[in-house]
């Protein structure tokens, strides 16, 4: 059996948008998955082992990607880092959010099933 893929999820707090979507893929036997934030007060602040440890990284907005690439770009290399343009405006597991985080990966993930 191949190695589950590695994928994390950024936001700013980690506390909405990349929680809700590592919650997303629990028990999934395809991914194994963390989720982290940029900002000063995150619940789980990112670190360039995170990156390092990552096959994928998604961040929830352009100005997630634009931090990672000024704080970390030595943990970048040959990393691809996906934007998947998602406001901060939905609330923890929100049945809305699960379904934009659905519509988002679908090009570059397989989802659970729901």
């Amino acid at each position: 059996m191949e190695e589950a893929s590695k994928l994390l999820f950024v936001c700013a707090q980690n506390k909405i948008r990349s929680l809700t979507a590592e919650k997303l893929f629990a028990g999934s036997q395809r991914y194994q998955v963390r989720s982290r934030g940029v900002a000063k007060g995150a619940r789980i602040k990112l670190t360039a082992g995170d990156l390092g440890w990552a096959d994928r990284v998604f961040v929830m907005e352009k100005e997630h990607q634009n931090r990672i690439r000024r704080d970390f770009r030595g943990a970048l290399e040959g990393k691809e880092i996906v934007c998947l343009f998602i406001e901060d405006i939905y609330e923890p597991m929100e049945p809305a959010l699960i379904e934009v985080l659905r519509q988002k990966l679908a090009p570059y993930v397989a989802l659970p099933a729901r």
